[in-house]
């Protein structure tokens, strides 16, 4: 096959692999992650890139027996320091100075996907996952703390209709609208919370599911659903076309006992 691995799909792939049984196949998969774990204990979306990213939250819902614990460490560490730049006092400081007023959806640090950038959903909620199994492993100085602030920082985030967009409420001034994958991933991240914007989060998903025709969103609508106990039970699957390996991959996790994703969520909920 022509072209390199990427870290993503590569993380998806393992993790349907070790899910359906087949741990001798995710194997080669595993080394490639192992061989390209960067010093500062990251992960760059591919080789030839020199800087860590949001991936390194996927690549931290590997097994940790699997990454190795000092790997697995590594990363959770890594996580732990990153957040978006609009929260950085330097950031902040600057806004107050030039008179700009602070949007209350930027009071709480998220995930950027590219470390020095502004926070966005999807590596918020792929981060706030990761950060939630690791606590149930053992202790993490400040992770209760920064999980807390990862929420609220998806309620902030909440489009006005329910749901999620990628990023802000309000970009350029206008009420941004929501999308089904990103309001499956947020909803799938606040397993366990109650309140009446989950309730508005849910509904919206429910009615996403109702009319889906994109393969990745109809996974994560059914992941955020399931999150929540909401999955409807005579759900009928729609002709979609699966064209990726993330795609493929994550049609196998779903409802998978053993998805890391959705086991984070469920521990989450039980323990709310």
């Amino acid at each position: 096959m022509r072209g390199g691995s990427w870290t993503e799909p590569t993380v998806y792939a393992i993790l349907a692999l070790l899910a359906a049984g087949e741990s001798q196949s995710a194997d080669r998969g595993m080394q490639w992650i192992l061989r390209t774990a960067r010093p500062d204990g990251g992960w760059a979306p591919r080789q030839g890139v020199a800087e860590s990213v949001w991936v390194t939250g996927l690549v931290a819902l590997l097994p940790p027996e699997r990454l190795g614990e000092e790997r697995y460490r590594a990363a959770i560490q890594w996580l732990l320091r990153i957040s978006g730049e609009e929260t950085a006092l330097t950031y902040r400081l600057r806004e107050l100075l030039l008179g700009n007023s602070e949007p209350p959806e930027q009071k709480f640090p998220g995930w950027p996907w590219v470390p020095g950038t502004a926070a966005w959903v999807g590596p918020t909620s792929i981060a706030i996952l990761a950060l939630r199994r690791a606590a149930q492993r053992g202790q993490w100085p400040g992770i209760g703390k920064r999980l807390d602030l990862g929420r609220q920082f998806l309620l902030a985030r909440m489009c006005r209709e329910g749901g999620w967009n990628h990023g802000s409420v309000r970009p350029l001034g206008y009420e941004a609208r929501p999308y089904p994958e990103t309001t499956g991933m947020a909803l799938t991240a606040l397993a366990g919370a109650k309140s009446a914007e989950v309730d508005r989060g849910l509904a919206a998903a429910r009615q996403f599911l109702s009319e889906c025709r994109s393969a990745d969103a109809f996974n994560w609508l059914r992941l955020g659903l399931m999150a929540h106990g909401q999955l409807p039970p005579d759900l009928c699957s729609p002709a979609l076309t699966y064209r990726t390996t993330s795609e493929n991959a994550m049609d196998v996790l779903v409802g998978r006992k053993d998805n890391p994703m959705l086991l984070a969520a469920e521990e989450a909920g039980e323990k709310a």
